[in-house]
């Protein structure tokens, strides 16, 4: 057990950086395709999509996974079971919003870890690590912009609240622009996955809060995540050292 707990997350023999890339380049694309064949345009003039979008999306994850460095596969692998349990606080506990049928898909942890991977891929190019100073201001007057449009003419007071909140946990954490590449992807499969219909927002949060739908704002669940997901990973990794250590004495 041990043997394969070390190949999954520890060596990076299967590390390929193209391919990794690939799969990150890709991920506008594919996220479009599987989100289509959820959606309720798919379902109401063709069949109900999902078991596929369930396929598609776990296989995309594991061959991603399969590719990238041993730090990113931890994230991936956490990740996934975060999501659940965010998905569990938000959807159906607080009834922020809601999927096409009842039940969470199976594809939408995989499809966050997915989502996450992908910005991570972004924002450690080496262009992006070059342009690191400029990256910031832009990320931080784009983001600071786009919120308080969407507050502003879709009154969105919940995106106004979440954007607060994201520029908080990017100043406590140096600006890193890691938040806002990722950001950017939940974004896209924000618009996406509403315009397909494959998930709603609920009008007003908590019964009392406007929403778009999408909110923007909705990055700071991924950005708050993130920190959590951070100390899981860097915990996992020094238990791992240490248990390296004890063995070669």
């Amino acid at each position: 057990m041990d043997a394969v707990v070390n190949t999954l997350f520890f060596i990076d023999e299967k590390y390929n950086i193209r391919k990794q890339m690939i799969f990150a380049v890709c991920f506008p694309l594919f996220t479009i395709l599987a989100l289509g064949i959820d959606s309720v345009y798919f379902n109401d003039h063709y069949f109900d999509g999902r078991q596929i979008t369930n396929l598609l999306v776990v296989f995309y994850y594991s061959f991603f996974f399969w590719f990238s460095d041993s730090y990113l596969r931890k994230l991936m692998f956490v990740m996934v079971f975060l999501s659940y349990i965010g998905e569990l606080i938000f959807c159906p506990l607080l009834g922020m919003y809601n999927y096409r049928t009842e039940a969470i898909p199976l594809y939408v942890p995989f499809g966050h870890a997915v989502v996450y991977a992908s910005g991570y891929v972004f924002a450690h190019t080496e262009w992006a690590v070059k342009n690191d100073t400029q990256l910031r201001k832009y990320f931080a007057a784009g983001f600071a912009v786009l919120f308080l449009l969407v507050g502003i003419f879709l009154k969105d007071v919940f995106t106004l609240i979440l954007g607060t909140l994201f520029f908080w946990v990017l100043k406590r954490k140096k600006w890193q622009n890691l938040y806002c590449f990722v950001a950017i992807c939940v974004i896209f499969i924000e618009l996406t996955g509403t315009f397909f219909q494959c998930w709603k927002w609920v009008p007003k949060i908590f019964g009392f809060i406007p929403v778009a739908n999408p909110p923007m704002g909705a990055v700071f669940v991924y950005a708050g995540g993130d920190v959590l997901l951070s100390k899981i990973v860097d915990y996992w990794k020094r238990k791992q050292q240490v248990s390296n250590i004890e063995i070669l004495k």
